[in-house]
């Protein structure tokens, strides 16, 4: 299967990079260089109409959005067990988790970005940087009470769910936001010391073109 991600580094493109190296898959990678102004322009628009990364190009066609994205490598490689497969409650609570990784605990993290630096200044709203900072924190003690004692979200095995709440508490962190719950810490070293994501940011820093 040929496999194509495009990204750019320390954007959500990671989460693909980091799926295919969890997975061992060979994979190349795309630099859309957003500095320049390249995730608005042809040809990656035919890749991504929405002008986004990540995006996955396959044999079958393309794929946006990291959450479909990672499901989809995840089902392409079901030995892998990196998404549960074996029960369906077992599944469902791994949905559960993705979901509140997009909707929850990324969601106030996107708002902060949006009015500091991604939206046109006349449509940042400072005031709403305070509120998203705390929904932040309230999305942060969810997470800790749902992670307990375990070592991943879902027990002691590393899914695919760890990686998109793992990004999003790397993302917290380079926002300046404080993860306080000991747990959360302890969970950001064991996600963060995995060989396949200090593999995929290697992967995506070394596309970067030389100064």
């Amino acid at each position: 299967m040929s496999i194509t991600v495009y990204g750019y580094p320390n954007t959500r493109s990671l989460r693909a990079t980091w799926m295919c190296e969890e997975l061992a898959l060979d994979y190349q990678y795309q630099l859309v260089n957003l500095v320049l102004g390249e995730a608005h322009q042809q040809p990656f628009l035919k890749v991504s109409a929405g002008g986004k990364v990540p995006a996955l190009v396959t044999d079958a066609g393309a794929i946006t959005e990291s959450l479909a994205i990672v499901n989809y490598l995840g089902s392409v490689t079901p030995e892998s067990n990196i998404i549960p497969t074996a029960s369906p409650f077992r599944r469902a609570i791994y949905d559960q988790w993705t979901i509140f990784a997009i909707a929850e605990l990324e969601q106030p993290l996107w708002t902060m970005g949006k009015h500091k630096f991604v939206l046109p200044k006349e449509k940042r709203v400072p005031e709403v940087v305070e509120t998203a900072q705390w929904e932040f924190q309230t999305a942060l003690k969810l997470f800790s009470e749902g992670l307990g004692d375990n070592d991943f979200i879902l027990g002691n095995d590393f899914t695919a769910a760890d990686i998109l709440l793992g990004h999003c508490l790397f993302w917290g962190l380079a926002f300046k936001q404080s993860i306080e719950q000991e747990n959360l810490k302890s969970y950001l070293g064991r996600v963060g010391a995995r060989p396949a994501l200090v593999a995929a940011r290697k992967r995506e820093s070394r596309a970067l073109p030389s100064e």
